[in-house]
């Protein structure tokens, strides 16, 4: 399915689009509030200012894509693939990354208030000013991340790995 087929359907109303395949899609500053990409294909796309609150991506292969300043406020990425993703000032409140790979995925001062991160790979994920208070990340992979200046307070960190982690300047329960 090509982007601009896509948008057309969504503004027709629909919303499912489990299992598309939108490699490499254009999707900039999109409003796809609600859609469902479940198990689909978005490897590479640019979904930058992209307004993808309460929306559905679990499973979603997300590799390499440009998430920058995108709104995913409430959304459901359960499983998805981030991994090499660019998330730098995206908002993530309240959102479900359980079991993502975010392995070397770029979050820089992206907030991840309230978000549920239990068992989600972090390795040698770029968190530098992200606001992470209030996260689950029991039991998720931290290793070598960059958490320089990342607000930490009240996060739940039992049973994460965090060695390697660079946590200068880190803020812990205040």
């Amino acid at each position: 399915m090509k982007a601009n087929e896509l948008l057309k359907n969504y503004a027709a109303g629909e919303r499912n689009f489990t299992a598309v395949n939108l490699s490499e899609a254009n999707l900039r500053g999109a409003d796809l509030s609600g859609v469902i990409f479940d198990q689909a294909i978005l490897d590479g796309s640019d979904l930058s200012n992209t307004n993808l609150t309460h929306s559905s991506l679990i499973e979603a292969d997300l590799n390499g894509a440009n998430l920058s300043h995108a709104n995913l406020t409430g959304s459901n990425l359960g499983g998805a693939i981030l991994d090499g993703a660019i998330l730098d000032g995206a908002i993530l409140d309240g959102a479900n990354l359980n079991q993502a790979d975010l392995t070397v995925a770029k979050l820089i001062q992206a907030n991840l208030n309230e978000a549920e991160l239990h068992e989600a790979n972090l390795q040698a994920a770029n968190l530098d000013r992200a606001d992470l208070s209030g996260a689950d990340l029991t039991v998720a992979d931290l290793t070598q991340a960059n958490l320089n200046q990342a607000d930490l307070n009240q996060a739940n960190l039992n049973g994460a790995n965090l060695e390697g982690a660079n946590i200068e300047g880190t803020i812990l329960d205040e």
